[in-house]
Protein backbone atom coordinates (compact mmCIF):
# COMPACT_ATOMS: atom_id res chain seq x y z
CA UNK A 1 0.00 0.00 0.00
CA UNK A 2 2.41 2.19 0.81
CA UNK A 3 6.01 2.94 -0.97
CA UNK A 4 8.41 3.30 1.69
CA UNK A 5 11.53 1.49 2.14
CA UNK A 6 13.81 0.69 5.16
CA UNK A 7 15.90 3.87 4.86
CA UNK A 8 12.79 5.99 5.45
CA UNK A 9 11.63 3.73 8.01
CA UNK A 10 14.66 4.53 10.42
CA UNK A 11 14.65 8.31 9.01
CA UNK A 12 10.63 8.44 10.30
CA UNK A 13 11.91 6.64 13.36
CA UNK A 14 15.24 9.51 14.17
CA UNK A 15 12.95 12.31 13.79
CA UNK A 16 10.04 10.74 15.46
CA UNK A 17 12.68 9.82 18.73
CA UNK A 18 14.00 13.72 18.43
CA UNK A 19 10.34 15.13 18.37
CA UNK A 20 8.40 13.46 20.63
CA UNK A 21 11.48 12.47 23.57
CA UNK A 22 12.61 8.92 24.89
CA UNK A 23 10.24 9.17 27.88
CA UNK A 24 7.02 9.77 25.84
CA UNK A 25 7.90 7.70 22.95
CA UNK A 26 6.27 4.40 24.69
CA UNK A 27 3.00 6.48 25.43
CA UNK A 28 3.37 7.67 21.82
CA UNK A 29 3.67 4.70 19.99
CA UNK A 30 0.99 2.48 22.16
CA UNK A 31 -1.33 5.22 21.37
CA UNK A 32 -0.36 4.92 17.52
CA UNK A 33 -1.17 1.48 17.82
CA UNK A 34 -4.47 1.78 19.55
CA UNK A 35 -5.95 4.37 16.44
CA UNK A 36 -4.54 1.84 14.20
CA UNK A 37 -6.20 -0.88 15.83
CA UNK A 38 -9.39 1.32 15.61
CA UNK A 39 -8.82 2.00 12.45
CA UNK A 40 -8.90 -1.39 11.33
CA UNK A 41 -12.27 -2.59 13.01
CA UNK A 42 -13.69 0.65 11.25
CA UNK A 43 -12.24 -1.12 8.09
CA UNK A 44 -13.41 -4.58 9.16
CA UNK A 45 -16.95 -3.37 10.15
CA UNK A 46 -17.57 -1.52 6.78
CA UNK A 47 -16.33 -4.67 4.79
CA UNK A 48 -18.88 -7.19 6.58
CA UNK A 49 -21.61 -4.27 5.91
CA UNK A 50 -20.37 -3.66 1.92
CA UNK A 51 -20.45 -7.81 1.80
CA UNK A 52 -23.75 -7.95 3.04
CA UNK A 53 -24.81 -5.17 1.19
CA UNK A 54 -23.98 -7.13 -1.89
CA UNK A 55 -25.17 -10.28 -0.52
CA UNK A 56 -28.61 -8.82 -0.14
CA UNK A 57 -28.18 -7.29 -4.17
CA UNK A 58 -27.55 -11.06 -4.75
CA UNK A 59 -30.39 -12.35 -3.34
CA UNK A 60 -32.64 -9.75 -4.31
CA UNK A 61 -31.71 -10.43 -7.84
CA UNK A 62 -32.04 -13.77 -7.27
CA UNK A 63 -35.93 -13.57 -5.65
CA UNK A 64 -36.67 -11.74 -9.22
CA UNK A 65 -35.21 -14.48 -11.25
CA UNK A 66 -37.23 -17.59 -8.94
CA UNK A 67 -40.33 -15.69 -9.06
CA UNK A 68 -40.46 -14.31 -12.71
CA UNK A 69 -39.37 -18.79 -12.74
CA UNK A 70 -42.78 -19.16 -10.69
CA UNK A 71 -44.97 -16.59 -12.89
CA UNK A 72 -43.86 -18.55 -16.30
CA UNK A 73 -44.32 -21.82 -14.62
CA UNK A 74 -48.00 -21.17 -13.09
CA UNK A 75 -48.84 -19.63 -16.44
CA UNK A 76 -47.91 -22.80 -18.37
CA UNK A 77 -49.96 -24.78 -15.85
CA UNK A 78 -52.63 -22.63 -15.90
CA UNK A 79 -53.21 -22.78 -19.75
CA UNK A 80 -52.61 -26.69 -19.22
CA UNK A 81 -55.49 -26.52 -16.97
CA UNK A 82 -57.79 -24.76 -19.40
CA UNK A 83 -57.30 -27.20 -22.35
CA UNK A 84 -58.09 -30.01 -19.95
CA UNK A 85 -61.45 -28.32 -18.94
CA UNK A 86 -61.79 -27.43 -22.28
CA UNK A 87 -61.67 -31.00 -23.46
CA UNK A 88 -63.56 -32.22 -20.46
CA UNK A 89 -66.47 -29.57 -21.82
CA UNK A 90 -66.82 -30.79 -25.29
CA UNK A 91 -69.31 -32.96 -26.54
CA UNK A 92 -68.33 -37.02 -26.99
CA UNK A 93 -68.57 -37.48 -31.10
CA UNK A 94 -71.02 -40.45 -31.86
CA UNK A 95 -70.13 -42.95 -32.86
CA UNK A 96 -71.12 -44.83 -35.99
CA UNK A 97 -73.01 -47.93 -35.48
CA UNK A 98 -70.85 -51.14 -35.85
CA UNK A 99 -71.93 -52.87 -39.16
CA UNK A 100 -74.42 -55.95 -39.32
CA UNK A 101 -71.35 -58.67 -39.27
CA UNK A 102 -70.15 -57.03 -36.38
CA UNK A 103 -73.49 -57.28 -34.19
CA UNK A 104 -73.01 -59.05 -30.84
CA UNK A 105 -74.25 -62.86 -30.96
CA UNK A 106 -76.79 -64.62 -29.06
CA UNK A 107 -73.48 -65.52 -27.34
CA UNK A 108 -72.93 -61.77 -26.94
CA UNK A 109 -69.68 -61.83 -28.38
CA UNK A 110 -68.90 -59.67 -32.05
CA UNK A 111 -68.68 -61.95 -34.65
CA UNK A 112 -70.12 -64.85 -33.06
CA UNK A 113 -72.51 -66.92 -35.09
CA UNK A 114 -75.51 -68.11 -34.17
CA UNK A 115 -76.39 -71.14 -34.09
CA UNK A 116 -80.68 -70.51 -34.45
CA UNK A 117 -81.70 -69.25 -37.78
CA UNK A 118 -83.34 -66.24 -38.10
CA UNK A 119 -87.10 -66.24 -38.34
CA UNK A 120 -89.20 -66.05 -41.29
CA UNK A 121 -91.99 -63.16 -41.14
CA UNK A 122 -95.18 -63.94 -42.56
Amino acid sequence: MFEISWSELLILGAVTLIFVGPKELPVFLRTLGRYAGTLRRHASEFRAQFDAAMREAELDSMRKEVESMQASVNAEVMSAKRSLDDVAKAPEPTRPAPPASEQPAAGGQPGAVSSVPPRAEN
